[in-house]
């Protein structure tokens, strides 16, 4: 996996990048990491390859920021989702939806079925184009619940948040010595 900023799911492949698409990488660099994040536009985007399909979505799980990088696609009433390795929340690959197990208590005997709380993750548009992949932004004005962990209040929050981290890691590994 890797990560840079540039300045530059649905997969669709045609002979220009489209205006205000950004470059990921080579398809093929994609493919052999299967997962790459990336901060784009101000963006932190998770670029995944599964079963031959690129998808692309923001990194960080709606429920509380975790690292989708980090999660398990998984099949869920027929449909490919990420889940969240902090919180085992599943979010479906193509349109972002969060699912969830719901049970009828009256019925007999309750049987689970999968539901879905609707669109929580923004997903983005992937395109290929002479074997680069290129993402363009979910431009939806809907504000969806994956936004909050793209904003700079979020960025400073978890900036200040890194150096207790550190220090913490640092007296635990100096215990250990």
């Amino acid at each position: 996996m890797f990560s840079e900023e540039e300045q530059t799911s649905p997969t669709s492949s045609s002979s220009s990048p489209p205006p205000s698409s950004h470059f990921i990488g080579r398809k093929e660099d994609v493919i052999q990491a299967k997962r790459v994040t990336k901060l784009v536009g101000g963006r932190d985007v998770l670029v995944l390859c599964h079963q031959g399909k690129l998808h692309a979505m923001d990194m960080r799980c709606y429920h509380t920021g975790g690292p989708l990088q980090e999660g398990d696609i998984e099949e869920f009433d027929g449909r490919m989702c990420i889940v969240c390795p902090w919180h085992k929340y599943k979010i479906t690959l193509a349109e972002g939806e969060g699912l969830y197990q719901a049970v009828n208590p009256s019925a007999t005997p309750p049987k689970p079925t999968w539901r879905s709380k609707g669109v929580k993750q923004r997903v983005h548009q992937v395109t290929e184009v002479n074997r680069d992949v290129y993402v363009t932004f979910n431009d939806s004005p809907d504000t969806i619940d994956s936004d909050f962990y793209q904003t700079e209040r979020y960025r400073a929050t978890m900036n200040k948040a890194q150096p207790k981290t550190k220090k913490l890691q640092e007296k635990v590994t100096s215990r250990k010595v």
